[in-house]
């Protein structure tokens, strides 16, 4: 009994046991079997060998797009053939030990094939998960290295020659197998090459491939790609970089991020609009951000366009670029609405009269937009890879040369901050300083103008007007000096200069636009802890006098001293012209005459 068994074992198992695990191929190493047949045949003619080799081709292709569109189901079936290699091995220990050479040759032949395609299988596993964290430029070191660790798995297969065996001429059936095995083995090794040539062929389509596929786009690709008048033009737009579906790709993205566009602009116009906060500034900062953030919009479209083109991979360079330019139009943007908002807000202060803090404000805007324009500049420095560390360290221990070649700069500075804290003079206000005179038209951070009465401009450094007299012409609410001296005859009657003077006074003490004690003011200030006049801190002068004064050379002086109530130039000048007609009419009233200067000559007997 134990005979029959080690019989059948040692016979006829291995032939069912082969029978059974002898399962085809994929249908695609069938395929490649099948064609590369076909071009080993000596008849064949070179048109239909060129056929048969873009046929090949087109096989892989479609190889590479199935493996990519199913990766990770592709990337679990890392046991490819490992039962059917294990069954086999058994069965060679089997034959060895029962002396069937050819059949052991049969079997290791078919032994060898799986593992070739096992380990062709593991290659393009490696391949499809190193497409998901390497970049373009790497991808191909990548491929090298796999390849190469390919070819070191498959030295052995490699250095195999059965040409002895296929020599043979001995009539067995299990030979005949055995040839069969290693004529197809042969032909696995040149799949083998095959199929690392077309992986370098198809290298950047391969990662284009699967970056539509992380994107979900590869069957829209492969839809496209599918219609003949697009298999004709790709190849000549390959030849740039290009293909149908990226140019589509490319137009369906910029149509879309202008109509994001549109629906960003007016539901961002709504909400300014809406926001009571913002009323007051919704259709100005509408109006100066609309630029800028039409060109972030082609600059997104430029870049989304590249980006594409290179099969959605950046360049360290390209990105750099974009990050810098998106960073300048981005500082742009906050400059434009900054400086909306300050003028809106001067405006209003300038409506409300309130002239002190329109400096403040303004030299205040000039710090910002200079922050802004530092922030900007450090922000690219950073963006552009530079280490900001040693650059503002560097600033530090350049600080005292700069410190001292700007000296002036920073005099001027301090002197601007002085400026605005003593509340001197503010924005139009009519001053005199070291012999310039004129009206405060701004103050800034190193100079501040005037519009001289002629129409010229004066720029006046800060740090001279901190350190010299400044006469503020504007400094006063109640009272601008009116003073005259009337000059009369010296043949004029004493009672009627005394009575001159009498109308006089009490015209001015009447008089509608001089100020007396007996004119009202409403102070604006309260009352502060220091011992300062009211009147003198606010500019209020209610002085009236009129008094005979001197006797001069050619003339006897009356003094005319008071103020008018408004401040401003033209009504000044307007209460000082009715004043002078008033004294001429009291003058003639009462017969006197203004002197003028004479000379009299006596000559002696």
């Amino acid at each position: 009994m134990s005979i029959l068994i080690r019989f059948f074992l040692i016979l006829v198992f291995p032939f069912i046991l082969n029978a059974t695990i002898n399962s085809e191929y994929n249908p695609f190493i069938l395929k490649q079997l099948k064609l590369l047949t076909l071009s080993q045949d000596s008849n064949i003619s070179s048109e239909i060998l060129s056929k048969i080799a873009k046929e090949q081709d087109n096989t892989y292709l479609k190889y590479f797009e199935y493996a990519i569109s199913h990766k990770s189901s592709f990337i679990k079936k890392d046991n490819l053939y490992d039962s059917e290699i294990f069954r086999l091995k058994k069965i060679i220990d089997i034959n060895k030990r029962a002396g069937n050479s050819y059949a052991v040759l049969r079997d290791e032949a078919k032994v060898n094939s799986y593992t070739l395609l096992h380990n062709q299988n593991l290659m393009i596993i490696e391949v499809l998960k190193s497409l998901d964290y390497t970049k373009t430029e790497n991808f191909h070191n990548k491929l090298n290295k796999i390849v190469i660790e390919n070819q070191e798995m498959d030295k052995d297969l490699l250095n195999l020659n059965y040409k002895q065996y296929l020599d043979l001429k001995v009539q067995s059936k299990i030979l005949d197998i055995a040839k069969t095995n290693i004529i197809e083995f042969n032909k696995l090794l040149d799949i083998n090459i095959d199929t690392i040539n077309h992986l370098y062929t198809f290298e950047d389509k391969i990662y284009r491939l699967n970056q539509y596929a992380n994107y979900n786009l590869l069957g829209v690709d492969l839809f496209v790609n599918d219609f003949k008048i697009v298999k004709f033009i790709n190849p000549i737009l390959d030849i740039y970089g290009l293909s149908v579906f990226k140019i589509i790709l490319m137009l369906v993205i910029f149509i879309f991020i202008l109509f994001i566009r549109k629906v960003v602009y007016v539901y961002l116009k709504m909400y300014l609009l809406k926001a009571k906060k913002l009323k007051d500034y919704a259709e100005a900062i509408l109006s100066k951000i609309s630029k800028p953030l039409e060109m972030i919009v082609i600059l997104i479209n430029i870049d989304l366009t590249i980006y594409i083109y290179n099969d959605f991979t950046t360049n360290g360079l390209v990105v750099k670029f974009f990050n810098i330019s998106y960073s300048i139009l981005i500082i742009w943007l906050i400059y434009r609405v900054i400086n909306v908002v300050a003028t809106i807000k001067i405006n209003n202060i300038d409506r409300a009269n309130i002239r002190t803090k329109n400096g403040i404000i303004n030299v205040g805007i000039k710090i910002l937009n200079f922050a802004i324009l530092i922030i900007g500049i450090l922000v690219v420095l950073k963006l552009a890879g530079v280490d900001l560390t040693a650059v503002l360290s560097g600033l530090g221990i350049g600080g005292i040369a700069v410190a001292l070649a700007s000296k002036d700069s920073l005099s001027n500075f301090f002197g601007t901050i002085s400026v605005l804290l003593s509340d001197v003079f503010s924005q139009g206000d009519w001053i005199v300083v070291d012999g310039k005179e004129g009206v405060v038209v701004e103050i800034g951070l190193r100079v501040t103008t005037l519009r001289t009465f002629d129409n010229a401009l004066i720029a006046v450094p800060n740090a001279v007007l901190a350190n010299n007299e400044v006469k503020n012409w504007n400094k006063r609410k109640l009272g601008r000096r009116i003073k005259m001296s009337l000059g009369l005859k010296y043949d004029s009657n004493h009672k009627d200069i005394k009575k001159a003077i009498d109308e006089i006074r009490d015209m001015l003490d009447k008089h509608k636009g001089i100020a007396t004690q007996n004119t009202t003011y409403e102070y604006t200030k309260a009352r502060s802890a220091k011992l300062v006049s009211k009147d003198d801190a606010e500019g209020v002068k209610k002085t009236l006098l009129v008094y005979l004064d001197q006797f001069s050379d050619s003339s006897i002086n009356i003094l005319v001293y008071c103020f008018s109530k408004s401040v401003d130039w033209e009504d000044w000048l307007r209460t000082k012209e009715d004043v002078m007609y008033k004294i001429m009419e009291i003058f003639e009233r009462n017969s006197l005459e203004f002197a003028f200067p004479s000379l009299s000559i006596y000559k002696e007997n």
